[in-house]
């Protein structure tokens, strides 16, 4: 997929709807060939044949007029979009002002122009956004060269103030650039050791010169923003524990935690829960998830309900492993706190953890009561395709224990069909094999001595009893139905 087609893929229904508009602003006409082209190319992103398309809209004729037309239809999405965002965010809108001063800067119309960098100087100055303040406090001192009314000492004095704090976040962000990308390339780190934690203090000390720089809280906020979200995506748990014990103890210590970041003291809490609950460590993940509570109610519980659920979700995945019972307690409790309620996503987590507990009990009517619920929520077309098709695998499982023959037999058929197309890739190829397994073992006489269906059945054993990526192991299940 070239870039034309690509630039079309992600425009949004909203995008869309401004660009017809946009191309429709002066006159509308009838088979207009850019809409035409963009709604062929819109439709056919998989098999575009630019030679159909362009044999359709010019004939035979010299192919140089389509090339022409894609190229002003790239420009005007491009014109389009600037449009539609101009004022979506305050970098968006900065960046207009000093581009309408600009403008006014050619007409000559100076007064004007000052007009729109004083407009973008105060969104700038309001947001610290001070790479910006250097484009508009240039500007200025350009501008004052074309006009008496601005002098130009205040904007150079200003630029200099500005420049000191821009070069210390420039000398942020190379630190934080230099090891995002080490942390990335260096696949050998030991999960066991200190290496990341070594590296990130080496990284620091190489690239910063300044002391100010190096014990500043704006980088260490951002540090830790950067690294603990690269140790989630390697999934390196270990390394991500320490890293987050040690910044945790750190920022406690010398008070940089205020009402300002309490949003990000509450996620580092919930990060290192998780990360604990990943090592094996339910005790120590429990223990810290009373200090999240404890934390939630500070500054007069002004994050509470937004970290409400991650508090239930840290005693619900520990307790799920260390007592059942206990779990199935807090699920119920969070059923029916307020909080919960207003939130369809966070009811849906409530349901399908009491099912899947329900399950481990082997009380599969219960099991299959709350996996019903969330299936008719709102929320749930909201879910992940791949995450619904695990769930349909997942009921095909308790109906099977429960021996509902004729439902399972149309619902087999219902989920292959729904969901044909992700059942053809590789990623899934676990939940088409769990799928065609329990389809045979419905048909079989005595599906424990079916030859084919053992196979079957311990060929996908073999490759999912070390997999938790599915709602339950399907490899313990068919190992418990088989007695293998």
């Amino acid at each position: 997929m070239n870039i034309f087609q690509n630039l079309i893929a992600v425009l949004n229904k909203e995008e869309i709807r401004n660009f017809k508009l946009f191309i429709n602003r002066t006159e509308k006409k009838e088979d207009r060939k850019d809409e035409l082209l963009f709604d062929y190319t819109k439709h056919h992103l998989e098999d575009y044949n630019e030679e159909r398309i362009a044999k359709q809209l010019y004939g035979e004729r010299d192919k140089n007029a389509f090339y022409r037309l894609k190229n002003r239809l790239v420009e005007d999405i491009g014109k389009s979009l600037l449009l539609q965002h101009s004022k979506s965010s305050d970098f968006n809108l900065i960046a207009n002002q000093v581009l309408l001063s600009k403008i006014f800067v050619q007409k000559r119309n100076y007064k004007i122009a000052a007009y729109y960098l004083v407009k973008a100087e105060r969104k700038a100055l309001e947001k610290e956004y001070v790479d910006w303040l250097d484009v508009i406090y240039t500007d200025f001192i350009k501008l004052s060269h074309e006009t008496l009314d601005i002098n130009p000492e205040d904007y150079i004095n200003k630029r200099k103030q500005n420049r000191n704090k821009l070069v210390k976040l420039q000398e942020i962000d190379d630190i934080l650039a230099a090891l995002i990308y080490r942390i990335k390339v260096s696949q050998n780190y030991s999960s066991s050791d200190t290496q990341v934690l070594d590296l990130l203090q080496k990284t620091v000390d190489e690239f910063s010169k300044n002391k100010e720089v190096r014990s500043s809280p704006a980088l260490r906020f951002k540090i830790y923003d950067s690294l603990s979200r690269i140790l989630l995506q390697q999934q390196n748990y270990q390394a991500l524990e320490k890293y987050l014990i040690k910044t945790y103890k750190e920022f406690s210590k010398e008070k940089l935690f205020n009402q300002a970041n309490h949003d990000t003291k509450l996620q580092l809490l919930t990060y290192l829960i998780n990360s604990l609950f990943k090592n094996g460590k339910h005790d120590e993940s429990l223990s810290y998830a009373n200090v999240l509570l404890e934390a939630m109610d500070e500054y007069s519980g002004m994050l509470k309900d937004k970290y409400m659920f991650y508090y239930y979700n840290s005693l619900v995945i520990n307790y799920s492993v260390k007592n059942s019972d206990r779990a199935i307690e807090i699920l119920l409790e969070a059923k029916e706190n307020s909080v919960i309620q207003k939130l369809p996503m966070y009811n849906v987590f409530v349901y399908l953890n009491l099912s899947v507990l329900y399950f481990g009990k082997q009380r599969f009517k219960d099991a299959l009561k709350n996996l019903v619920k969330p299936l008719l929520e709102d929320a749930y077309s909201n879910l992940d395709e791949a995450f619904r098709l695990k769930l349909s695998v997942f009921e095909l499982i308790i109906r099977f224990e429960l021996e509902d023959i004729d439902y399972l037999e149309r619902k087999i058929d219902r989920v292959t069909k729904d969901y044909r197309q992700l059942l053809k890739r590789i990623e899934y190829k676990h939940q088409h094999s769990m799928i065609g397994l329990i389809k045979s073992m419905v048909l079989s006489d005595n599906f424990k001595k079916d030859k084919k269906v053992l196979v079957l059945a311990k060929k996908l054993m073999e490759e999912t009893i070390r997999n938790e990526s599915n709602i339950v192991n399907y490899g313990n299940w068919i190992k418990n139905k088989f007695s293998l």
